[in-house]
């Protein structure tokens, strides 16, 4: 089978690139999946360079998600000819993950493709589009309703942020969006910001503990000092959902907001997340998705591509969602 193996030297430096490995290299599993389609995240990005600290023995096959048809299954839940997704439970970073011709995994770890979804609509959402889901529906579960007013997305430019975007102006929210590139403004608009803000205006911690109240909820995928801004900006009982940390990990926020505001910081994860949760929020992404919105941020690669893109996404460089056709 074709995969993009990652491999280290003796000295510590990784290189990779596609080559032909032989199925039986592939890692305990109950299930062995013919992947169709996957996708590039940021950790992706990471475990295709030097790692970051996700991978633990080399040689390693990244792609932290896939989908495609069952191939063999020693689980009943899961027969020949089924279609499957798979985001998250440290596929791609400890176990062998999507960027490759053949997946062998933990049927717990699977969810069936939903209703209305086909494979490679299923990656153009893939793990940022869950975890952008899992985002918006905790905010409704904390209150958050149409009329309250604008909803803040912090990268909104990048995976997560362009699915929240597009969900969001969806389900009829106000929708404004943080992003550093001037130049993604028409992007935006067009998956329904109805705001842009640069990035400057929330790039630094307000010596003030409140501010005006301005947003209702926000998916923030910065952490850092625009987190602890925008904690202070939020309206009476407004949630943020945290989603990543391109800002850094450390937050110097007060606790005014959270005691005079009762405002709500809850993290969102999509590694670990329950089957249950996984299912709800596959089902929800597949009824309240526009497809022609989700195909308006698509790029789609090779498994040829990705030592060029892995770099890329490090560097703040890729828009949207890439799709990676493992078949091409």
């Amino acid at each position: 089978m074709r995969a993009l193996l990652v491999e280290k030297s003796e000295s510590g430096e990784t290189r990779a690139a596609v080559q032909q490995v032989d199925e039986a290299r592939l890692p305990a599993g109950d299930v062995t999946v013919a992947v169709e389609y996957s996708t590039l995240n940021y950790k992706d990005g990471l475990c295709i360079g030097p790692g970051g600290g996700l991978v633990r023995n080399y040689p390693h096959v990244p792609g932290v998600d896939f989908a495609g048809t069952v191939e063999a299954s020693d689980d009943e839940r899961y027969a020949p000819g089924d279609k499957v997704i798979l985001t998250g439970w440290r596929v791609g970073e400890t176990h062998w993950g999507g960027y490759a011709e053949k997946a062998r995994v933990k049927a717990d770890w699977l969810v069936r493709l939903p209703d209305g979804l086909d494979t490679r609509q299923a990656m153009a959402i893939g793990t940022a589009g869950l975890t952008a889901m899992l985002a918006v529906l905790t905010l409704e579960e904390n209150g958050l309703t149409r009329d309250r007013g604008p909803v803040l997305v912090t990268g909104a430019a990048g995976g997560v942020g362009s699915v929240a975007t597009t969900l969001l102006a969806a389900a009829g929210y106000e929708v404004a969006c943080v992003t550093g590139r001037p130049e993604q403004e028409t992007y935006l608009r067009d998956l329904g910001a109805g705001r842009i803000v640069p990035r400057a205006e929330l790039a630094e911690a307000s010596k003030r503990p409140l501010e005006s109240e301005t947003w209702a909820g926000c998916v923030d995928a910065v952490a850092g000092d625009m987190l602890a801004r925008i904690l202070g900006q939020l309206k009476y009982g407004g949630t943020v959902a945290a989603v990543g940390l391109a800002g850094g990990t450390a937050v110097p926020a007060s606790i005014v907001p959270f005691l005079l505001r009762a405002v709500r910081l809850i993290g969102i994860d999509s590694v670990m997340r329950p089957y249950r949760d996984r299912v709800w929020a596959w089902e929800r992404l597949a009824r309240d998705m526009p497809m022609e919105k989700l195909e308006a941020m698509v790029e789609m690669a090779t498994l040829d591509d990705l030592p060029r893109l892995g770099t890329e996404i490090l560097q703040g460089k890729v828009r949207g969602r890439i799709v990676v056709d493992i078949r091409a």
